[in-house]
């Protein structure tokens, strides 16, 4: 049989090669896939081989002057494959949350594109912020490297750190610190910020009619963001610049600085828009939280301690006549209709009696403050009525219920920056980015994120869509009245123009 075969196959290779090259190419291609897919088991392998030997001689015939234009089937194209650069604690105290961060990230890159898009095959290249050289190391590592966009650091010192490697590489950076002091242009500050909790509400305050706003602050870094905060989202809103007294922990002081911002001084004057004269005192506290982001779902230190009713049991606000606690009420008219509050624990206890004594509250003053506030809502009925802004927590449970069916365990909260950075990352490669600049990455129609829509602004800030919770005290959940929105880029207000981030900050 084999005997048969070979002469069958050189029989073939005689008539081919007298015949010009494509009518050469296409007879044997035809017989030999006829000849492989019948011949007798154990025997097609061999006809195979001779095939590939005939198809050979074939080819040099072809290639012979006046034989016509050699045909070369084209090999299959891999898809473009792009690193994107990670830097984690990998090692050290804090290497178990970088190593979930970093699952987050990975889950991210490797999900499949979506159908009909041009996919692109992105890689981790993971680095150690805590090995040797730090963060600036780490991030130098991954520019040599390569990577088209980093993801991290996890801390504002770290971002501070590897921001030089990175922006001398031109390499774009989404870091996860919520300290809006390192937002820059090419460094992007994708935790959730206070700025962004004061931005979403000062709109939905606007929507209620309020126009003048202050605040009532501490004097530690989440009070100066949140002040700093204030006066962005005034500006990027049109507003009237806001009145901002800061205060320590003191009894004492928290009730002199509401009273200097209600107008009630020793010589009954009214303050000047701006901060508050004495609120100046700088602060040695020290920095953000760099899991902001995860605080604002669970409680702080001293967030058991927030009181559930004022001394006395009054609830009340508003309300001509005398305070809780039998002192006289503050002016009939305050210069202020929205009052931001920063305080958690044992001084909002304290600030919480000042405003009952001042009787500041609805319907005169809307009362705001930090998402911090979500952990105990229930305990806030003194100040029934007031706002926070956060996540809306039924946003993330599609993602919880993926990462925990893959990992086995519920993702951390700040698993959604690393988890958004990438899938920011991936959306573009999906739709056909050969690169992931600063111009692609600051795209008006932004990202859809594990909490809701966010986009990159030019500065470096990150605009998130947060929704906005009401407490409604006696033990209830604070409700949400307003979901997030949609849409977050920025809209500049009549007369004004948005503004860029503060130069200083937490």
């Amino acid at each position: 049989m084999m005997t048969r075969a070979y002469s069958l196959l050189s029989g073939l290779c005689a008539q081919a090669l007298a015949a010009n090259a494509p009518s050469c190419k296409a007879g044997m291609a035809r017989m030999s896939v006829a000849y492989a897919t019948h011949a007798p088991k154990g025997r097609g392998l061999a006809a195979l081989g001779l095939g590939g030997l005939l198809l050979a001689g074939c080819a040099q015939e072809a290639s012979r002057p006046g034989a016509g234009p050699v045909v070369t089937p084209e090999a299959p194209q891999q898809a473009a494959s792009r690193s994107i650069g990670v830097l984690l604690p990998l090692s050290g105290a804090n290497a178990p949350l970088g190593r979930e961060l970093l699952a987050g990230a990975e889950m991210a890159l490797a999900a499949q594109p979506a159908q009909g898009t041009r996919g692109v095959q992105l890689r981790v290249d993971a680095h150690d912020t805590a090995g040797p050289g730090g963060a600036a190391e780490a991030a130098a590592a991954a520019v040599r490297a390569g990577d088209s966009v980093l993801i991290g650091p996890l801390t504002s010192g770290d971002t501070a750190e590897a921001a030089p490697a990175a922006q001398a590489g031109r390499v774009p950076v989404l870091a996860l610190t919520s300290d809006v002091a390192q937002a820059r242009p090419g460094i992007w500050v994708m935790g959730i910020t206070p700025e962004d909790q004061v931005q979403r509400l000062v709109e939905q305050a606007r929507q209620e009619g309020r126009k003048r706003f202050a605040a009532l602050l501490p004097d530690n870094p989440l009070g100066r963001a949140m002040g700093a905060g204030l006066q962005v989202a005034c500006r990027d809103q049109g507003l009237a610049e806001p009145v901002i007294s800061y205060h320590s922990s003191a009894p004492e002081n928290i009730t002199d600085a509401l009273k200097q911002l209600s107008g009630v001084s020793s010589n009954g004057a009214s303050l000047p828009a701006g901060v508050v004269p004495g609120s100046e005192a700088d602060t040695q506290a020290q920095p953000l939280p760099t899991d902001l982001a995860a605080a604002l779902g669970q409680a702080g230190n001293d967030a058991a301690s927030a009181p559930a009713t004022l001394p006395g049991g009054s609830a009340s606000m508003g309300v001509a006549g005398m305070s809780a606690s039998g002192q006289s009420v503050g002016p009939a008219s305050l210069p202020f209709d929205a009052l931001l509050l920063g305080d958690t624990g044992l001084s909002l206890k304290t600030v919480m009696t000042a405003l009952n004594d001042m009787q500041v509250g609805l319907p005169a003053v809307r009362i705001m403050g930090p998402g911090l506030w979500a952990a105990f809502a229930s305990k806030l009925g003194p100040i029934r009525g007031a706002w926070y802004a956060a996540p809306n927590p039924s946003a993330r449970q599609g993602f919880v219920a993926r990462f925990s069916a893959q990992y086995q365990h519920t993702p951390k909260p700040l698993v959604d920056l690393t988890y958004d950075a990438a899938g920011a990352v991936r959306t573009l490669a999906d739709e056909g980015a050969k690169d992931f600049s600063p111009r692609l990455l600051t795209r008006p129609t932004g990202f859809q994120g594990v909490d809701g829509a966010f986009v990159l602004l030019p500065d470096g800030r990150v605009r998130r869509a947060l929704a906005v919770f009401e407490v409604i005290g006696s033990g209830a959940e604070a409700r949400m009245i307003a979901t997030a929105p949609t849409n977050v880029a920025p809209q500049a207000a009549s007369g004004g123009s948005v503004a860029k981030a503060p130069a200083g900050g937490a």
